[in-house]
């Protein structure tokens, strides 16, 4: 099996990965603006989540690149 990506493949990714570290930067500096602790949490989990995701996309950019 041939696991080389298309170029628009390789560009949608790299544009998902941008995006996604946007809103985690988002999450992360607004758990510091909040007192609710219930919706602190939910950053934190929309952080930890998203950086799982961000990991994902790197492994795929990276075998893109290869």
């Amino acid at each position: 099996m041939n696991s080389t990506y298309a170029l628009h493949e390789t560009l949608e990714v790299h544009e998902m990965a941008a995006f996604k570290t946007v809103c985690m930067t988002k999450s992360k500096t607004m758990q510091a603006l909040v007192s609710d602790l219930e919706l602190k949490q939910i950053l934190q989990e929309d952080v930890e989540i998203s950086t799982r995701q961000l990991q994902e996309l790197g492994a795929l950019l990276s075998k893109a690149m290869v």
